[in-house]
């Protein structure tokens, strides 16, 4: 049998757990997808899977395996959408990472129109908030906030991501709103654990002074959601990405705090394995961010956001 479409079919049995869910997303039969491992595992004479009523698992060999194929497919990939297939446009799929909430409320939204100028690529978007390794994941770009380490990856800037400090008008009423940063020692802060200094909140005048302000309070949240959902319920003051607080803003819900100072902004950037021989459909997919990212972008419109609402959205 065809060695790489046996190796396609076992990484969809893998993801999705399911010979009959592979084979339908491969647009096989399950007896030809159950050919194909089977015809795996004869070629390296080891099994690959365990077989049972609930299901399909890796064993070790085929753990091993799995890890290596998922390298190889993305070469293929890669392969095809630069040389063998141009006159079709981008093909094959683009892995991308980023963050839970920047994904759900900025990347998916914007991913439509790029679909639909590249109807023969396929997206798979993966959005978790821990910094993933590209290469091991067989990820083809990830769009992270901050400044770059020096590595070996390579990296494009994309635009800035300005913060807000916020509160509700509840809360600011039963407790004096803070005139000056020193006095947010006073108040319960909601923080941030993941970025902008933990629990010391850096501010800077207009005159140009600066500020680094140990804050406390009873929570702390490596979630973005949970602490916009935090202060919508008056437990006290944050600071959030504007494109997180943006909608509750606009509706009255959340105000902003000491705005006569300025938050620290972080850097937008577009990360690749690799700075040499970037594929096409990265190049491509990052000169049409590029755009996107200039002006107010952090200005979310809600109507685009609520296409991607669904009943597990407060989860991110």
């Amino acid at each position: 049998m065809d060695h790489i479409a046996s190796i396609r079919t076992f990484t969809r049995v893998v993801e999705l757990g399911s010979f009959s869910k592979a084979a339908d997303d491969l647009v096989l039969s399950q007896s030809t997808a159950t050919k194909h491992i089977v015809s795996l595992e004869s070629h390296l004479r080891v099994r690959l899977l365990n077989r049972n009523t609930r299901g399909v698992s890796l064993t070790e060999a085929g753990a091993l395996y799995y890890d290596r194929c998922k390298l190889i497919l993305k070469e293929v990939d890669d392969a095809d959408a630069l040389v063998g297939r141009r006159n079709e446009g981008l093909v094959g799929a683009l892995r991308i990472s980023t963050s839970v909430a920047f994904g759900r409320r900025i990347v998916a939204p914007m991913l439509i129109d790029f679909m639909r100028e590249h109807p023969h690529l396929k997206i798979d978007l993966t959005c978790e908030d821990a910094y993933v390794d590209l290469v091991s994941r067989g990820l083809d770009v990830a769009l992270r906030m901050g400044r770059l380490a020096d590595s070996t990856l390579g990296g494009r800037y994309l635009g800035s991501n300005p913060w807000v400090m916020v509160a509700s008008s509840d809360y600011l009423a039963a407790h004096s709103a803070p005139k000056t940063p020193e006095d947010l020692a006073d108040h319960d802060c909601v923080v941030y654990s993941s970025v902008q200094g933990d629990a010391v909140w850096q501010l800077r005048s207009r005159e140009g002074e600066n500020h680094a302000i140990v804050v406390n309070g009873r929570l702390r949240s490596n979630n973005l959601s949970t602490l916009l959902s935090a202060v919508q319920l008056h437990l006290g003051i944050a600071i959030l990405p504007h494109y997180v607080a943006s909608l509750a803003l606009k509706s009255g819900e959340i105000v902003r705090v000491l705005e006569e100072y300025v938050l620290p902004d972080q850097e937008l950037h577009a990360v690749f394995p690799s700075p040499k021989l970037v594929p096409q459909k990265v190049t491509a997919f990052i000169h049409y961010l590029s755009p996107r990212f200039q002006g107010n972008w952090w200005d979310v419109d809600g109507s685009r956001l609520r296409r991607f609402r669904s009943p597990v959205s407060k989860s991110e």
